[in-house]
């Protein structure tokens, strides 16, 4: 298997983003699908910050030398 393509399966990023444009493609496909604009807006800004910290967290994993398992 492709190592870039692996990498991204792999990534917590990836997986996060993927559920992120599935809430927002059933909302836009189904409008009376059993979450409320609000809610998946505060959904949508939950995944956000989870990405931001998983990116920072790796980004401080390179600089501080060996990346905890």
């Amino acid at each position: 298997m492709n190592t870039k393509l692996y990498y991204v399966l792999k990534s917590r990023k990836f997986w996060a983003a993927v559920i992120g444009i599935l809430f927002v493609v059933l909302e836009a496909f189904y409008p009376d699908f059993p979450i409320s604009e609000e809610q998946l807006t505060n959904l949508i800004y939950l995944l956000i910050a989870y990405i931001m910290g998983v990116a920072l967290d790796d980004a401080g994993a390179g600089i501080g030398g060996s990346k905890p398992i």
